[in-house]
């Protein structure tokens, strides 16, 4: 018998490979890591699937790299069976103890938090970028002299209100020390089922299997209703999205709306359509099937949250409005717009707020429906229209 290749990337040691029965030196398959990498990004949400767009940067660097990444849950349904990365765990005690039969060369530690720091301590880590904490007091301090930059702009609201001009995914490179920042594209692919998923959807939403009269429409206007309530104030008014909606089906026939959410925008996405012509897509059935849902539109409204970020991943056209938050931290990709507020206090990063007149109060309708008319468009005129997300046979 042949000694088993134990370094291979798909070997486990518990039971048959399923790439190849015979595990040995001959096996096409074989694919020996040559660094062991230990991302930690916890959340939100939203800000994991920004992260995404480091692994491109990390396999140009390390092109034979084994990454394990450490998240909350859910957020580890999001990256489940991606193509870059090798293991994902949670920050669940059982999957912990996993961690501490690991070791690493290199760590990358995201989140300034002790908890993030103290995730990568469970383990062995020869060498870590982003993050760390002074031991005495918990402070959390640069690992590396690259991250100073960005851990300073959270210690000085005025430099990162209105001095940095930088998205964060290029600071997260520059942090993390991966190199000139390539503008890389968020990397969050469906699976192939995914993919007949949102093109069974985007039929059922464009009316191309209806046996009525009615014309079928061509353009699919997503739009995010609501966000998580850490800051409530980054979701438009159930009126004034009423109002967007009355405008644009005046003006725009051939668009067809989409209400997005999760589970906390159930009862308000109820409230927006009644009496409104719109489709409701599910809110309960999962963070993929939001994903696929975000991928089924062509076009996506949206305030500064987790499903702007999912339409950046799946390269949709985004109209992302800001109030509370930092438009300039957004990375669109040449693929949409920013629409801020009008009101004088923005940004502020607050979690509440007591103004009598609030920030999403003070959001331009005419703005924002010239904004879906040109970008509605744009996507009925280019190739965004056959469905532009990517599979997981995707590569970097």
């Amino acid at each position: 018998m042949n000694m088993a290749v134990t370094a291979c990337r798909h070997f486990n040691g518990y039971k048959p490979c399923a790439l190849n029965a015979s595990c040995d030196n001959s096996c096409a398959k074989k694919d020996i890591p040559q660094v062991s990498i230990l991302l930690v990004h916890l959340g939100a949400l939203g800000a994991v699937v920004r992260s995404t767009s480091l692994l491109k940067a990390i396999k140009r660097k390390h092109p034979s790299s084994m990454i394990t990444w450490v998240t909350d849950a859910p957020a580890h349904l999001l990256l489940k069976n991606h193509p870059a990365i090798d293991r994902v765990l949670t920050t669940k005690e059982e999957d912990l103890v996993q961690l501490s039969a690991l070791e690493f060369e290199i760590g990358y530690v995201i989140d300034k938090s002790l908890k993030a720091v103290g995730i990568a301590k469970r383990t062995q880590i020869d060498q870590i970028y982003g993050f760390t904490a002074d031991p005495k007091n918990g402070a959390i301090i640069p690992a590396t002299k690259a991250a100073e930059e960005l851990w300073s702009l959270g210690l000085d609201n005025h430099k990162k209100f209105f001095v940095n001009k930088k998205p964060e995914t290029q600071l997260m490179i520059e942090a993390l020390e991966l190199g000139t920042y390539q503008r890389d594209d968020y990397w969050l692919p469906l699976s192939n089922q995914e993919s007949q998923n949102r093109e069974q959807k985007r039929n059922v939403w464009l009316g191309r299997n209806a046996t009525q009269a009615a014309a079928p429409k061509k353009v699919i206007l997503g739009i995010n209703t609501g966000c998580a309530n850490v800051i409530a104030a980054k979701k438009l008014t159930v009126e004034f999205q009423r109002q967007i909606i009355e405008q644009v089906q005046q003006k725009l026939s051939h668009v067809q709306i989409v209400l997005l959410g999760g589970p906390e925008d159930t009862e308000r996405n109820r409230l927006i359509a009644d009496g409104l012509d719109v489709i409701s897509s599910s809110t309960d059935k999962g963070l993929r099937d939001g994903l696929e849902s975000v991928a089924a539109c062509d076009v996506v409204l949206t305030g500064d949250s987790l499903g702007m970020h999912m339409a950046i991943s799946q390269q949709k056209r985004v109209i992302a409005w800001f109030g509370p938050t930092c438009a300039h931290e957004i990375e669109l990709y040449g693929r949409g717009e920013a629409i801020l507020t009008k009101s004088p206090c923005s940004p502020c990063w607050k979690r509440s707020c007591d103004k009598a007149v609030m920030c999403y109060d003070q959001v331009s309708l005419e703005e924002l429906v010239h904004a879906i008319k040109f970008h509605t468009a744009e996507s009925y005129s280019s190739d965004s229209l056959l469905g532009g997300s990517a599979s997981l046979d995707s590569t970097p």
